[in-house]
């Protein structure tokens, strides 16, 4: 009787390492990224409490700490990220789909881009405070201008980063797809949006962070709950621990909507060979 030796397979040997890999460099980059904001943190922590700072305008992590904690256990702050997430959330999603509708029409139709493009390019222009004003007399101080301050404040740079990233598509790609006759939407889907995708996505990142910086001054029209709001309320009452409670939090949420939308995203861009992992 002989016996059939399996041996392992190679794809699987080669890929056990590498996920393993991956995952301490995963934890290496996270340890390194907390190494300033903690090191800082000590040292202000040591500054105040030996006395060559006095911590009244920038108080020591550990009033700062103390703050947070007697927010998050009162469950107020969890009310207001839970309300600036759903205001960025919405404002994303109608800021982004406009853009990438409006950057993908005036990329691709010459005409549209001569009528439209001057317009868009001057209003992006426009300060985002200018506009609380207009949004406060056209739609009152409830939910909706804040919601279409920060689709505003979304759609300018994903309109941007989908025009340059169609206009920027090597013709030659174009010409290889008309060799083999593609139709347009075979053309579009195979060559044009593999194309355009890695560029629309950098753009949608810089949408949403645009999203939380437009945010503050959304909730600066009447809300009465939400991070802007916190920031605010520390200002009227003096009390910077909120305020750079409120500004942690900003950081915090914003970080894991970022790392959210990169995880969701990642597989659609996950064919690319790029030399980021090696540099």
């Amino acid at each position: 009787m002989s016996v059939t030796t399996v041996l392992p397979d190679d794809t699987e040997t080669k890929a056990a390492p590498a996920r393993r890999s991956a995952i301490l460099g995963g934890s290496a980059r996270l340890a390194l990224g907390l190494l300033l904001p903690l090191a800082l943190a000590l040292g202000w922590e040591a500054a105040v409490a030996t006395g060559f700072a006095s911590g009244r305008l920038l108080p020591p992590p550990s009033r700062i700490a103390a703050a947070l904690w007697t927010l998050a256990a009162s469950g107020e702050l969890w009310t207001h990220v839970e309300a600036t997430l759903i205001r960025v959330g919405l404002g994303f999603a109608f800021g982004a789909g406009a853009g990438i509708l409006a950057g993908a029409l005036t990329a691709t139709l010459p005409t549209l881009r001569w009528l439209v493009d001057p317009s868009l390019q001057a209003l992006r222009a426009v300060p985002s405070l200018a506009w609380v004003p207009l949004f406060i007399l056209w739609f009152g101080i409830l939910e909706t201008p804040k919601v279409a301050l920060i689709a505003v404040g979304v759609f300018f740079p994903v309109y941007i980063g989908v025009a340059g990233a169609i206009a920027s598509v090597d013709r030659k790609l174009v010409e290889v797809g008309r060799i083999f006759r593609l139709s347009r939407v075979a053309l579009a889907r195979r060559i044009l949006l593999p194309a355009v995708l890695p560029a629309t996505l950098t753009a949608l990142r810089t949408g949403l962070g645009l999203g939380f910086l437009f945010v503050v001054a959304a909730e600066l029209m009447g809300a009465s709950e939400g991070l802007g709001y916190l920031l605010l309320d520390g200002q009227q009452f003096s009390k910077p621990d909120q305020i750079l409670t409120a500004i942690i939090s900003f950081a915090v949420v914003g970080k894991a909507a970022d790392a959210g939308l990169v995880a969701l995203t990642s597989p659609l861009v996950r064919w690319q060979d790029t030399a980021r992992e090696t540099l």
